[in-house]
């Protein structure tokens, strides 16, 4: 096995040159790589996009125009860690404009169905804190949320 970690391969119907342009246009450290085509040996059209290699936040991918017969649920999904609200303000409307929508605890899903955690960087520390309280006070406010509210999570935290 080569060193150089995992790739994740992402299955569209038709979408992944389009998808791997989103993904790059929403991250830094994001670039479009190869494209493969299908041939006359299928079961794609000849011409039309197999697979486009990207790097999304310095992740690997790979985006396959596979068809129809799968589609993306919420057993997957990425994390993206933000230090303050605006980064999770940024990611939060990009990912969900066009077609995304916001679900519960800072998750959302995007316009292809793909799922996404925008999370701030200290709820990890808050929730396994040893203060049982405070664990509770920022449980019980992350989980009346949509997106994450920094301040709100600071602020149960604390106990204020």
């Amino acid at each position: 096995m080569t060193t150089d970690g995992f790739t994740t391969c992402l299955w569209f119907d038709g979408q992944a040159e389009e998808a791997a342009a989103f993904y790059v246009s929403v991250f830094k450290n994001s670039s479009i790589g190869r494209i493969s085509r299908y041939t006359d040996a299928g079961p794609g059209e000849t011409g039309s996009v197999l697979t486009v290699e990207f790097t999304a936040n310095g992740q690997k991918f790979i985006a396959l125009n596979g068809g129809p017969q799968f589609k993306f649920n919420e057993a997957v999904s990425f994390q993206i860690l933000c230090a303050d609200q605006a980064e999770i303000d940024h990611y939060w409307t990009k990912l969900t404009e066009n077609g995304g929508e916001g679900g519960p605890c800072g998750w959302l899903k995007d316009r292809y169905g793909l799922s996404w955690q925008v999370v701030y960087d200290r709820l990890a520390d808050m929730i396994h804190d040893p203060d049982g309280a405070k664990v509770d006070r920022a449980m019980k406010a992350m989980m009346a949320m949509g997106k994450l509210d920094v301040a709100a999570l600071d602020e149960a935290y604390a106990g204020e």
